[in-house]
């Protein structure tokens, strides 16, 4: 279990400011942020490798603010691996060993045991310089877990990966966890990497905890703009309220019910919001004439942007249906947007 109080670390230019974050024991908790948000650098506090400014770090109810970092019983795996490349794979894992007193037939079981599950046994012998990305931050993952720490911090560890080994060792990281049961706390930048890996998780945005929960909590009801911007809704407006109505500019869009007082912006996810070509005689609801302004190709699928008075909505289209309904800059749509579909934040 981690336990951060009111953690607050000063530095020229950047603070943490009044952090609280609960990890429960054998969670995998996912730290979320765009970069400069101070994700690395609580995980670094964490570790014991900066110094706080006030506040309280407690894993497992001991109190670890002040304590060197050899001391705190947690392995750290940073996204470059920091290995030695003089070493070999077996002198690499073995490395933290010779700080610890640990009993030597229990040790050299639980290393035979993380180098099986990581597909390490037949590399022991070789090279650092010679392993691919994949194999090498399995290397650093298990010299973080031969020490048998009660807590492992993940800096973005895939973030250096190419697509294939990033797919690899998020299966490995996740069926890790499951085996081993260790408290896993990830920092990083990737919501989808959260939501494959994580329980929960806190959105840090410039040293700020905006929100905490449930990945999938977080992803279907994000609680501020720069939340729901990160989790993927590209469609965020500044709106007034009246009764069951949000008006955005000159818009009004209907809402399933009226929102609550503090209320102040309305968000929508991009593949909600439905473009036609002609406009349905069935339902009136929050349907809008529009125009195409551009259309972008994101690979897979493409992105519409389409002008509806003075706003402007995102869509996402995939590419058969785009050539399908022959969408053009400057052509005349009409888009539809359910209540249901609109986030209320």
């Amino acid at each position: 279990m981690i336990r951060i109080e009111t953690l607050r670390i000063e530095l020229p230019g950047f603070a943490l400011k009044d952090i609280d974050i609960l990890v429960q024991d054998g969670e995998f908790f996912t730290l979320l942020g765009p970069t400069g948000a101070g994700k690395t650098l609580m995980l670094e506090a964490i570790a014991g490798l900066v110094p706080i400014t006030s506040g309280h770090i407690r894993v497992n109810g001991r109190d670890i603010t002040h304590i060197p970092p050899e001391q705190r019983g947690i392995g750290i795996v940073y996204q470059d691996y920091a290995l030695f490349p003089h070493l070999t794979v077996l002198e690499n894992i073995t490395f933290g060993l010779r700080y610890h007193k640990t009993d030597p037939q229990a040790s050299e079981q639980w290393l035979q045991w993380l180098m099986e599950r990581l597909g390490l046994r037949q590399l022991a012998s070789r090279s650092i310089s010679y392993l691919s990305g994949g194999e090498k931050q399995r290397v650093a993952i298990a010299r973080a877990l031969a020490v048998k720490p009660s807590v492992l911090l993940l800096d973005e560890p895939l973030c250096a990966l190419d697509p294939n080994f990033r797919e690899e060792i998020r299966h490995v990281l996740k069926k890790l966890h499951q085996e081993v049961g260790i408290t896993f706390l990830m920092v990083t930048h990737d919501f989808a990497e959260a939501l494959f890996l994580g329980e929960r998780a806190a959105m840090l945005n410039h040293g700020r905890i905006e929100q905490i929960g449930p990945v999938s909590h977080v992803f279907k009801r994000p609680a501020t703009p720069f939340v729901a911007e990160f989790v993927g809704m590209r469609n965020v407006f500044p709106a007034t309220f009246d009764d069951a109505k949000a008006v955005v500019d000159d818009l009004e869009l209907d809402l399933l019910e009226p929102p609550e007082r503090d209320k102040r912006y309305v968000a929508i996810r991009a593949e909600d919001v439905v473009i036609r070509k002609e406009k349905l005689c069935r339902n009136n609801v929050n349907v809008f004439k529009g125009k195409v302004l551009e259309v972008i190709d994101r690979g897979i699928s493409h992105e519409v942007l389409v002008r509806t008075g003075t706003v402007i909505f995102k869509a996402m289209l995939t590419k058969g249906t785009l050539l399908e309904m022959n969408l053009l800059e400057g052509k005349e749509v009409h888009i539809e947007i359910r209540p249901s579909s609109i986030h209320v934040l």
